[in-house]
């Protein structure tokens, strides 16, 4: 038997309500990212059940077909047990004078009809046998035809209610990726910026924006700031528009952006340009849009600006990595990190 659970469904069902119920807060982007990443964990969970699910329903329809073939089996021995009993029955019409029972039927009683009585004795004995089988084999036809129809209902209700299922968790994912562009929006963020979509800005889509190299990451897969001609991954995007947001109430200012996401060919001007303090190009951090260089006060060590960004940024997911301290010594250097990120 075939059952269906709904913990995916519920689970998306009260992100996609705590999204509706909270008034749409700007400066919240963190819990609008964890809305989102939230309901798209559900939607690959239900995904995820629905492979499951549907092995089980091949599984289910292998043995409906093998049922069907049992069934069919059954019904030509069904014809064959039946055909003796017919053929006498024909041959009993075709011969109204009875034929060689005529002596039996007559009541003489001499060899004749001692030999048809022993022919019609094996003839009942027979037909009580055919019988038999028959009533054995129609009933295993019956029982047949009522398992198949079983499993043939059950494979066409746990279809629609997978259909269902994951329809639904699909557009609850939407919704709350929706919300997430327009707070985006609101704050600045041009999501659909040098005609990309708003899926750049998307955080569960990182995992397609994991699968291109360093520096070549599509423009479709990068998010833009709210500092004009920097973009980051999403996920990194979102957290640092947040984290500018805190950065705005502090010192009545965004931050100053001098580099985002930096391409491979980029990379290679920036290495040469800069022996020594640039990585190796294809290595860099940058190039996977998870990492900016900032001004405007921190990059000098130790300033106001950098003590305060030190202080808080990790709470946004984002630090300033260790070897930036010494080796090379970069105060303007911060790096995005997705575990980090992801325990907020």
């Amino acid at each position: 038997m075939i059952t269906m659970t709904s913990s995916g469904s519920a689970q998306a069902r009260s992100v996609a309500q705590e999204a509706a119920t909270r008034e749409l807060d700007p400066g919240n982007l963190n819990q609008l990212r964890r809305d989102a990443e939230k309901s798209s964990q559900a939607l690959a969970d239900a995904t995820k059940a629905l492979e499951q699910r549907q092995a089980t329903l091949a599984k289910a329809d292998k043995e409906l077909k093998g049922k069907l073939e049992q069934l069919r089996t059954a019904t030509l021995e069904m014809s064959k047990v039946r055909r003796p009993l017919a053929d006498l029955v024909q041959s009993l019409y075709q011969e109204p004078s009875g034929g060689d029972m005529a002596p039996f039927f007559t009541g003489e009683k001499d060899a004749g009809s001692l030999r048809a009585l022993s022919d019609m004795t094996y003839i009942v004995s027979g037909r009580d046998k055919v019988l038999a089988d028959a009533g054995r084999l129609y009933q295993e036809q019956q029982r047949l035809a009522s398992e198949a129809q079983d499993l043939r209902a059950t494979k066409l209700l746990v279809e629609a209610q997978l259909s269902l299922e994951i329809d639904t968790l699909r557009k609850r994912s939407a919704t709350v990726v929706k919300s997430l562009s327009q707070a985006l929006t609101k704050l600045g963020v041009r999501v659909n910026q040098g005609g990309r979509t708003g899926a750049a800005c998307d955080p569960t889509q990182v995992s397609a924006a994991a699968q291109y190299p360093n520096g070549l990451l599509p423009k479709s897969a990068l998010c833009p700031l709210q500092q004009p001609g920097r973009e980051l991954r999403a996920d990194a995007a979102i957290a640092f528009v947040a984290l500018n947001e805190a950065y705005r109430k502090q010192f009545g200012r965004p931050m100053c952006v001098t580099d985002s996401y930096r391409n491979l060919s980029e990379q290679q001007a920036v290495f040469y340009r800069r022996p020594g303090f640039a990585a190796v190009p294809g290595r860099s951090n940058h190039g996977l849009g998870l990492a900016v260089d900032l001004c405007g006060g921190v990059d000098v060590f130790r300033s106001v600006q950098f003590n305060w960004l030190e202080a808080n940024s990790k709470k946004f997911g984002w630090m300033h990595p260790d070897w930036a301290y010494h080796s090379p010594f970069e105060p303007w250097h911060w790096e995005y990190d997705p575990k980090l990120g992801s325990l907020l």
